[in-house]
């Protein structure tokens, strides 16, 4: 924490105590809504299920993920959604990049997190339903390729295949597979199969539908949604477990299936607390800071449940104040800013994280110092050199 200081004290007697009281520096962290990114429904700027997130660094533009079109009776629809629609930093649409396909490598079957390519600046989608990881050119909106493989569609479970994604300091892609319940790492330019991460079940280092991830650019760690395991895991750069955090439930701290998983530049944490609708910060060791949402709710006051399937992909009614959400999903973070998929109401919404730094004082320190006979004694306390403050 971010304290420093240097005390040199020369004694020239006996039995002497000096009472020292050191100071703290402490930021508090907030979340402030900010503004809202499209708006549901089905055309052109339009949004539903909206489900990756990022921003192009060179343009500042926002790429939303848009849903898994499909007909009245069920029957995929490719000309409905099955794309990655692009805003400009003012939030106008600008156009959108890919369309409707069920051939793997021909287009979207449910287009999933996304992420850009640190090293080439592509774009890499995740293609649900294609079981495969699709590449594009952000600006021109041209097929790359296709790559990868993951499990289907698992009984009792409403995702499958490709979750997460995030490219590591490495530059390999990590991607979750939520039917197989491992961690899958990718060559970030062949696309070639590296390693996995983890095996199914519940213990440390283990998973139950992995779905967000993050590698931290500060430490290299990974951080994990386990969303039926109700938890954020966080394993060392190799991959092994370091410790959890969170549990079922719905009081701070607590998560409902937690999905996205983003860290910013002090190593907080921050998570897509889904089914409670929100958004939750930690810091670096998993303590609750502070959280931002409330579920969408109708005139009676009861929650808005999420659309039942095969009907349209909106709550009924549609709450579209700041800061209600009908289920909190897709989540990315970027200067001071956290986008958040606000799932079944079909829309982006942007968070300010403010940190307020004070300066507060530590229990005081009683430095006890005992000098026995004539002459002087030098005593020096070093302490650490300053470290930027996190919470």
């Amino acid at each position: 924490m971010g304290l420093v200081k240097n005390l040199s004290v020369t004694l020239a007697c006996a039995g002497f105590m000096v009472l020292a009281t050191a100071v703290e520096a402490k930021a508090q962290l907030t979340l402030e809504y900010e503004k809202q990114i499209g708006s549901p429904g089905f055309g052109p700027g339009e949004l539903f299920v909206p489900q990756g997130i990022g921003v192009q660094d060179e343009t500042g533009n926002t790429y939303v993920s848009n849903g898994r079109g499909l007909n009245p009776d069920g029957t995929f629809n490719p000309n409905l959604g099955n794309r990655v629609d692009v805003f400009d930093p003012q939030s106008n649409y600008l156009r959108s990049i890919g369309s409707g396909s069920q051939e793997p490598g021909q287009g979207f079957d449910e287009p999933a997190d996304l992420k850009f390519n640190p090293k080439t600046g592509n774009l890499h989608v995740g293609d649900v339903f294609n079981s495969e990881i699709d590449v594009y050119k952000p600006d021109t909106g041209e097929f790359v390729r296709s790559y990868g493989s993951f499990g289907g569609p698992v009984e009792g479970r409403l995702f499958f295949g490709p979750g997460g994604m995030s490219f590591g300091n490495d530059g390999n892609l990590y991607v979750t597979d939520f039917s197989e319940d491992i961690v899958k790492v990718y060559n970030g330019q062949d696309g070639e199969l590296v390693k996995t991460i983890g095996s199914p079940g519940s213990e440390l280092g283990q998973f139950s539908g992995p779905a967000g991830i993050t590698v931290s650019p500060n430490t290299g760690n990974i951080y994990v949604g386990d969303q039926y395991n109700g938890r954020i895991q966080v394993l060392n750069p190799e991959g092994d477990p370091l410790f959890a955090f969170g549990e079922r439930g719905s009081e701070p701290g607590q998560f409902r299936e937690p999905i996205g998983v983003e860290v910013d530049e002090f190593e907080n944490i921050y998570v897509a607390d889904s089914q409670n609708s929100r958004v939750q910060a930690f810091d670096k060791d998993g303590n609750f800071l502070t959280a931002f949402g409330e579920p969408a709710r109708n005139e009676s006051g009861e929650i808005v449940p999420p659309p039942a399937l095969g009907g349209p992909p909106f709550g009924d009614p549609l709450v579209l104040e700041p800061g209600t959400f009908n289920w909190t999903a897709g989540l990315h973070y970027d200067n001071d800013k956290l986008y958040v998929g606000d799932f079944f109401q079909g829309r982006v919404q942007v968070l300010s994280v403010n940190r307020e730094t004070t300066e507060v004082p530590e229990p005081s320190a009683v430095l006890g110092i005992a000098v026995l006979g004539a002459g002087s004694v030098a005593v020096k306390f070093r302490k650490q050199r300053q470290q930027k403050t996190a919470v």
